[in-house]
């Protein structure tokens, strides 16, 4: 078996869980904006907890999120501000790894509302403003291989190491499939021939994301690719094709650090060598896989 490796949780629900000023359509970003000291502890709580490697607080840096105007002024330096956070809170626990994270553009889970051109100006931004404070880099919560097309054309320039997660339609269990119903097996495919580090699935139920491996794993073996699998399910009910991230909090589920547990066994017998969670997955959860791992 390979070795596991320890991601950390969901930043959001974790600052929400803290205290830290939390509201939509800001989201996370709220808290980098007014009480950036909240950001710090809530890496350094998923530290503790045993992450392995953390993720920058640059998901909600967006338009979609921060506003058009409040983006154009403040996007980049609150990118970077979050990048520097992470980084200065990493070098004070040994050999714990910051991963730059590059959001979805327009909204999570919507692959109807992606706009290419637009799209790449934006990663572009993110990534000059985390890159030179970030190891690695984790495009996260992609839906469908447009998204992934444009992504890795920015991406491929970096020299660090880039692993792009995808999220799942919830509601299929035969063949895993991304949000916009694009097949995993494709999508690993092109990330394959990418020259990628790995393929993770993310922000989607536990549930779907067994499938998921399954599909990647088989792919992986008939390109005789070296590709890790990683998996950081969520803590929500399944989400509708017609979700709106900014309208309402997505609804929980109470899925327990045990339980948590039981699936991430699962997911490493079957080939994730990387494993951590998603919105509403906190340091309870991850210090249940970090003891896990121990023994």
């Amino acid at each position: 078996m390979k070795k596991l490796t320890i991601l950390d949780g969901g930043m959001g629900r974790e600052l929400q869980d803290i205290g830290a000023p939390f509201s939509q359509p800001l989201w996370s970003a709220q808290a980098l904006i007014e009480s950036p000291e909240y950001v710090r502890k809530a890496h350094q709580n998923f530290i503790d907890a045993g992450s392995e490697i953390i993720i920058v607080n640059s998901y909600a840096c967006v338009p979609f999120h921060l506003g058009e105007e409040r983006y154009k002024t403040y996007g980049a330096k609150l990118a970077r501000q979050a990048a520097i956070i992470a980084e200065s809170v990493a070098l004070n626990n040994n050999s714990v790894l910051v991963a730059g994270a590059i959001p979805p553009p327009f909204g999570s889970y919507r692959p109807d509302l992606f706009h290419a051109d637009e799209a790449k100006k934006i990663i572009t931004t993110l990534i000059k403003a985390q890159e030179p404070h970030v190891d690695l880099w984790i495009a996260e919560t992609i839906s469908s291989l447009q998204e992934l097309d444009v992504i890795h054309s920015v991406l491929k320039n970096s020299a660090k190491d880039s692993y792009y997660s995808f999220s799942l339609n919830d509601n299929d269990k035969n063949e895993a499939k991304l949000r916009s119903g694009q097949p995993v097996k494709m999508a690993t495919a092109i990330v394959c021939l990418a020259g990628a580090k790995g393929i993770f699935f993310n922000c989607s139920v536990p549930e779907v994301m067994e499938q998921a491996i399954k599909d990647a794993k088989e792919v992986i073996e008939q390109y005789d690719a070296n590709i890790e699998i990683g998996v950081y399910a969520n803590n929500f009910m399944p989400i509708k094709t017609d979700h709106e991230a900014n309208d309402t909090l997505q609804s929980m589920r109470e899925l327990s650090p045990e339980d948590y547990l039981a699936y991430a066994k699962r997911w490493y017998e079957l080939g994730a060598s990387t494993i951590g969670g998603c919105c509403g997955i906190g340091p309870s959860h991850i210090k249940a896989l970090a003891e896990w791992k121990k023994h």
